[in-house]
Formats: structure tokens, sequence, C-alpha cells
């Protein structure tokens, strides 16, 4: 208690400064009086007894030194002054100090900007769930075919009913659904979700309801929706009595029954989801027929969330043991088939698995640039710190220690380093949102992929504030307390450290810059040789075709509506002058949504016992492999023949053929899918289907005339696609007034949106890249500036010898030339070794390729060249006669 009272005396004592200050003048005035009034009853003349009285006394200086020391904090005291003394010597040199902060503002911003993309893409990504440290995402798995796949409705069903460390399993699969409210109509993203959605995730709604567990049952028996705040908002316009009301989705009346609060977005990461709708939906908006009640429809994209305490280790072995149970119980649909969870950061069936590769670069990169930027800061302050020579000279002359010194200096760098963080955070809130602008819109869609600033990034970039003081700070503090104070008193000259060994670490900072810069520009040479690599990878099919879309089930259109305006549409598009072929089909290759998939059967092929053949397979109309440029290797293609009543048929691909018949022509043989026998009539040749990079896959082709109907149509034409869209919104009007394509973009176009995680990955290596190198030669100027300064009368003696001004400039080049290359030699070793970080982004590119490597060091070159050059000018101007004599 004692310690207490003291300490908060003390505290007291620095809270009311001014108060302290009065009381120890008054408190020595009353001593002083009292020996002055003692000394004159002593019979001393006025004069004599004052002075004697001052001397009894002693320094008053020190006494009230004493009497703060034991009143008050000396602690913060000093760290005041410390303070104020920074901040005059920022504002003496604003040059200087706005240059440092900018390079440690780009350092920290970009820093903080990467940590808020990791916080809100991947560790965080859905604002209002709850628990979202025990959540994790589960895929379904075949032993047959690497990746993840699906998981049935039934499964996900029997693993919730049997799985005990588990506190939910959540449906949520994502889709899009045309909007019509009166005579207007969006394309929006909704999402079909289980009906414990809302509860499980912690979210309620601020208007109405939930969906109720009896909703996730019945063929399309609940035509209900929740709305989000934003559709509340901006379509709806806030009305407080929208509960109730109806809302066409694909054709179908739904029921408002629930507004989601503001800032949910759903659980996909990309896309913010306006609407949800219960799984007893599926039907309506998931293509492929109801899939409820088939274990072997795959279609669910799953969460759950571990009860407090369980590790995913043990959650993943008791899940894996109930599919193991399900295996054995039901052959037919789950033999060779098992279960994966997921942490939320590597989720496979949204952005945030595809952005993670990407981000992890990220964070390299900004790491490098930051320790650019600190090192180009300690190179300015080791400069400023000759500058102030006499001053820590005088310093340690009167008294001053060196571990006093050093706090000073180190709290002139934390100011730095709180005022660049400051900025820092202003850039990273800038780009918080950075990311959508290089990713493409689908379907009309943008994307949505926010930073998050919350505490923890602030607490991150609080930390690397500290780092970063440490980093720039305590390297030229130290130089400069190791002041050799009798040779400082010598000679102006000689005030700091040696010559040398200052040199040397200013060298060795800029060696520092630019092997850090070499190696961000050699994995942006890299990683854009891989993205050319994959932009000149052929697709196996015509890049120029244009593609497009009709969304005739919200229109209201039943099978047979949708059969005859496909087969009118593609003869008055057939008709047109310009185009050579047009065809229907439910998939698209390479656009966002899965292929229909199912478990098969060949005859003549003997799968493994553990294992249950399951391949992807899309429903095309007539015509469709001519007008997409896909070549039949064998067989015929599908004709307006195979319909409803005629043979069951199959095109397979040449991997498929290659797989399952082994040499043999599968012409004429038959294929087993959802318990139907189909007839193999052709092999297609081999093609991409989600993306360039894919191995080559078993697929297959089904007549769409035979299986459900499509909606997305393929146009073979010499036109452009500016006027083709006005050629099919008039041939889409004179069968359908009321009906309106989708977007019409080249299948280049397609192909190029699949590509975006390594167009992100360049764009960040290049502009992070850049900004290294930016930094790396501003370092490199300011070294080579500052020896030119101090080698005055060296040149000066060099040219009074005869020196020409080819052999200055050469002599001043080749110094910073040197360190160059020096730095480029330690960068070329480092990106050596950290080539395998981007080595999952490259396609058929080495990690070590040459050309990557040669293009960095001749921009590194250029750069330092550049860099030099102007000190090396200057140098060359020297006057003589001017630099002897001073």
């Amino acid at each position: 208690m004692t310690r207490l009272r003291v300490f908060l005396s003390r505290l007291a004592g620095l809270v009311r400064k001014g108060s302290l200050e009065s009381d120890i003048d008054d408190e020595l005035d009353f001593h002083l009086q009292m020996e002055i009034a003692e000394n004159l009853r002593k019979g001393m003349p006025p004069a004599e007894a004052r002075s004697q009285a001052h001397r009894h006394l002693g320094g008053v200086a020190q006494l009230k030194e004493t009497y703060r020391e034991t009143h008050a904090l000396p602690i913060f005291e000093v760290l005041g002054q410390d303070i104020r003394f920074g901040f005059r010597m920022l504002r003496r040199s604003p040059g200087f100090s706005l240059l440092a902060i900018l390079c440690l503002t780009l350092g920290i911003g970009a820093t903080t900007a990467v940590f808020s993309w990791i916080e809100g893409i991947l560790l965080r990504p859905f604002p209002l769930v709850a628990h979202q440290e025990r959540m994790m995402a589960v895929t379904g798995t075949d032993r047959a075919t690497p990746g993840h796949d699906d998981v049935s409705f039934p499964d996900f069903l029997d693993f919730q009913k049997n799985c005990t460390l588990f506190d939910a399993f959540i449906v949520d699969r994502i889709t899009g659904t045309t909007l019509a409210i009166g005579d207007r109509a969006d394309r929006t993203t909704m999402s079909v979700v289980s009906a414990n959605y809302f509860g499980a995730l912690g979210v309620r709604p601020i208007l109405g309801r939930g969906f109720e567990p009896a909703e996730d049952f019945g063929r399309n028996a609940h035509p209900v929706t929740v709305v989000s705040y934003q559709m509340w908002q901006e379509r709806f316009h806030g009305d407080p009595a929208i509960i109730g009301k109806t809302q066409m989705l694909n054709g179908m009346p739904h029921t408002i029954i629930g507004v989601t609060p503001q800032g949910f977005y759903g659980t996909f990461v990309g896309w913010a989801m306006q609407l949800w709708v219960p799984a007893s939906m599926q039907e309506t908006f998931d293509p492929g027929g109801y899939k409820l009640e088939d274990r072997g429809a795959r279609w669910i994209e799953g969460f759950v969330r571990l009860k407090p305490g369980v590790t995913p280790d043990q959650a993943q072995a008791e899940i894996s043991a109930v599919a193991k149970r399900l295996e054995t119980a039901y052959p037919a649909t789950n033999r060779g088939r098992g279960i994966k969870l997921y942490p939320l950061w590597q989720t496979p069936f949204n952005n945030a698995g595809t952005l993670l590769p990407t981000l992890s670069i990220a964070l390299a990169v900004v790491v490098f640039v930051l320790l650019i930027a600190c090192a180009n800061v300690s190179n300015l302050l080791l400069v400023r710190a000759f500058g102030r020579r006499h001053e820590m000279t005088v310093r340690l002359a009167v008294g001053a220690g060196r571990g006093r010194l050093l706090k000073q200096l180190l709290t002139e760098g934390f100011i730095l380093a709180m005022l660049a963080a400051a900025g820092g955070l202003l850039v990273a809130n800038w780009c918080r949102n950075l990311l959508v602008l290089l990713l493409p819109a689908r379907g009309g869609v943008s994307m949505f992929l926010p930073g998050d600033l919350d505490w923890r990034v602030l607490v991150l970039s609080a930390a690397v504030c500290l780092i970063s003081t440490l980093l720039f700070g305590l390297v030229p503090a130290l130089q400069t307390s190791k002041i050799d104070l009798a040779s400082a008193l010598k000679a102006e000259s000689g005030g700091v450290v040696g010559g040398k060994r200052r040199a040397l670490v200013r060298s060795s900072l800029v060696v520092v810059q630019v092997a850090l810069s070499f190696v961000l520009l050699a994995g942006a040479g890299l990683l854009l040789q891989s993205l050319r690599a994959v932009q000149n990878t052929s697709p196996g099919f015509t890049p120029g075709v244009l593609t497009s879309s009709v969304d005739l089930v919200a229109a209201g259109y039943d099978r047979q509506r949708i059969k005859n305006f496909d087969d009118a549409l593609v003869d008055r598009l057939q008709s047109v002058s310009g185009v050579q072929s047009a065809a229907m089909s439910r998939m698209t290759p390479f656009s966002y949504r899965s292929y229909s998939t199912a478990p098969i059967a060949v005859d003549g092929y003997e799968a493994p016992p553990d294992e249950q053949p399951t391949v992807d397979y899309n429903e095309v109309g007539p015509a469709y492999f001519a007008t997409l440029g896909i070549p039949l290797v064998a067989g015929r293609d599908f004709t307006v023949a195979d319909n409803e009543t005629g043979p069951l048929v199959a095109i397979v691909n040449e991997a498929m053929a290659a797989q399952f018949w082994r040499g043999r022509d599968p012409v004429g043989s038959r294929v087993q899918v959802k318990g139907r026998w189909l007839q193999v009539v052709g092999v297609a040749k081999m093609s991409k289907y989600r993306n360039l990079r894919e191995m080559p896959r078993p697929f297959f082709y089904v007549p769409m005339r035979q299986s459900s109907m499509g909606t997305n149509i393929q146009i073979r034409t010499l036109l452009s696609p500016e006027t083709m869209a006005k050629v099919l919104v008039r041939e889409i009007h004179a069968i359908d007034t009321s009906l309106a394509p989708g977007e019409l973009i080249t299948m280049q176009e397609q192909v190029d949106r699949t590509t975006a995680t390594q167009r992100i990955a360049v764009s960040m290596l290049g502009v992070f890249g850049g900004l290294a190198l930016l930094l790396a030669a501003i370092g490199l100027y300011g070294v080579m500036s500052y020896t030119v300064s101090q080698s005055t009368r060296e040149l000066g003696l060099r040219m009074a010898l005869g020196a020409s001004v080819p052999n200055l400039l050469r002599l001043v080049m080749s110094q910073g030339l040197a360190l160059t290359s020096i730095g480029v030699v330690f960068g070329a070793v480092a990106a050596l070794a950290m080539a395998k970080l981007i080595a999952n982004l490259l396609y058929q590119v080495s990690p070590r390729d040459p050309l990557a490597f040669g293009l960095a060091l001749l921009v590194m070159m250029i750069a330092g060249s550049a860099a030099c050059f102007l000190p090396a000018w200057r140098a060359t101007q020297t006057d003589p006669v001017r630099a002897l004599r001073d």
C-alpha cells in the first residue's frame, strides 16, 4: 500500500506539474528567507546575509531536480523532453522528414493493406458470423479423382445425425437468379441454404424470421426467401412492411419472410449474397433436377462448426469414420467416396482458396518492401547523424550518457514511425477494396472482396510500427552513440565514427535494398512468363466464339416451351448473314457454375473394388462441337434426332476413352449414367473445361434434348461482338419481347477470367517490385550523393592532377554499380531459394527461368546506373581551386 501511495503521489505530481513547481519555489523561498533572517540577527549586512544564505542552502537547481525526482515520475519527464526535442528536429529538417515518412508510409501502408485482405478474405471472411475460428468447410472426395467434390443432401443429413463433435452442419450453395419487380429484372446472387443457416451462424434477421426446420424438405414446397439489408434498402426502399410480400425468383413467386442485418453478406468469399432460399427449393435454382433424395447427386458446398475444444484432427477422424460407414451401406453411390474438412482460409469452393497463394505471396512481398523502406530510412538517418556530429559531441562533453543519446535517437525514430503508421493506415483504408478492381465482374455482378481493418489488424500494424522503429532506428542510433569524443574534440571532420565503418554500414543497407528489389523483380518476371504461357495455351476450342445466355426459367417457361424457344432461336440465328453456326448448352466452358456429375459404369471396364468412377458431363445441342471448334476424332455429332424418343447416346472425350476403353474404340459401346444405359456415338478431341491449367480429365456429353434443357448459347460468327449483340436482342425479341439476353462475351474473355489470380499476382509483384526498385534507387542515390559530398577534396585533387571528366564519371559510377552488383548477386541467391513460394502459381515456367532473372538483372543495372549518374555528374563539376582551399 505504501508503494501504491508513493506511485499515486508521483503520478499526481506529474499531472499537476505547474502546482508542483510553484510548491518547490515557495518551499525554497521560505527556507531562504529564514536563513537570511537568521544571518541578519547575527549582525551581518543584508547583502552578506543573503549571500551566506544561498551558500548554506546549496544549489537551487539541484534541489529542485531532487524534489522533482521524489515527487514525480522522471521517466515520463525525460520521455516528454525527448518527444518535444524530436519534433523540433523534424521541423528543422522538413525535406528529410517528409522523405523518411513517405518511405515508411508506403511500407507500413502496403503491409497493413495486405493484413486487412488476409483478415477480411481468409481468416474471418464472414462479417457478423459468430465463432468463425471454429468453422470449417466440408467437401467430398473421390479416391479415383484428385481434388474435391460436393456432397449429396442425404449424405449431409447422415453426417449431421451421426457426428457428435460438431455444433452444426450448414448447407450453402451459391447460385444466381433473375430478380423481377414490375417491369424491371436484374441478375443477382443468392444461396440455397439449410433451414438452420441463420441460427447456426448466430445471425438474427432484423425483420421477420429465418427458415424453419420443415422448410428443408418437400419438392419446391416452401417458396420463401430472406433478403439482404442491401437489397431491402436499394430495391424495396427500406419498406417496413416488406414481410409477407412476394418476389418473383426464377419465374416463381417467393414470399419474403425476413431481412438480414446490415453488414451480413452470406458465407461465400467473392460475392455478396442478396437472397437466401431454403434447401427444399433446390430444383428451382440448381439445374439438374430434384436432388434432395438422390444420394448420388452431389451439389452441396457446406460448412461445419466444431464444438468448443474439439480439434480439426478429431473432427476429421469422426466424420471420415461416418463416411466409411456410408460407403459400406451405399456402395452404388458412395464407393470410393470420402469427406474432407478445410479451415476457412483454405476453402476450395470459393475465392478464399483461390486467393490464398496470391495473398501469401503478397504478404512476403510487402515484408520485403517494408525492409527496403526501413533500410532506406536507416541510410537517411545515418547521413543526418553525420550532420549532427557536433551536437552529439557537445552533449557527450557536458556529461550526457551514451544510453541517453541512444534513447533520444530511438525516440526520434519512433516519432517517424508513428507518423508513418498514421499515413499507412490511411493508405490501407484506401486500398481495402483494391482487389475488386483486379477481378472482372461475372454476368454483370461485381465481386465483393473487402479488407477488414479490425482491432487485430490494428494491433499487427502497431507491432509493425514498433519493429520498423527498431529496424531503421537502431543501427543509426548505435553508430551515433559510438562517437570517439577525443577525436571529435580535436577535429571537426572526425566527429562521428571512423569513415570506413560508417561507409560500410551505409553500403550494406544499400546492398540489402538492391537484393530485396531483385527478388521481387525476378518473381514478377517468373509470374509474367507463367501468365504468358497460360494465355498461349490452347483451350481446345475456338476462343473467338461468342457466348451468352437467356434465363427462360425465370420467365416462367416450362420444359416444352424451353425446347421450342431453343429450336426457334438457333434456326433464326443460323439464317442471319455472317453467322456460321449456333448451338445451345446447359453449361459454357470456363464458367463458374459446376458441370453435372454422375457415377458411371462402362461395358467391359472393371473398377477397383474401393472406387466408384464419377465423371463430369455437359448437356449440349446439335452443332455444339462444330460451333465451338472441338473436333470429333471418331463417330458422329449429335443431331435433332437425338431427342426424347430416340436412343440414349453420349459422346466421350479422348481422356475418358483412354481410361475406360484402354485402346479399344468406344464408339458403339455402352456407358451407364444414373441407371440408364447410353450408347457412345462419338469421341471428341481433348479440351479444357474449367481452367487452362487443368490436367486432362475424363468428360462426356449428352444430347440436351435427352436431359435437362440449357439456356446458354454459343455463336460462331464473322460479325463483331457489338453487332452480334444487337442481332441477338432482335432475334430474341422476335420470339418473345419480354426476354433479354445476358452478357455477350467471347470465349476468350470467358477464358481470361479464370486467369484473374495470376494477373493479380503479377500486378502485385509488378507494383510492389516497382516501389521497391524506386526505394532502392533512392537509397543508392543518397549514398552516392553523400559519398561525393564527403570526397570533395579528393575529387578536387584528382582534377588538379589532370583527371578527366570521363575518369571521374567512371570512378564514381563504378562504386555505385559495384554495390548494385553485390546486391544483385545476393538477390539472385535469395530468389533461387525462395522461388518455391510461387511454384504453384507457375505454369510451364521453371522457377529458375533465365529470361526472368536476366530481365531483373537488366532492370536493376539500369536503375543503378540512373541512380549513380547524377551524383557522378555533380562530381565532375567540382571546382579544384575551391575544393583544395576549403
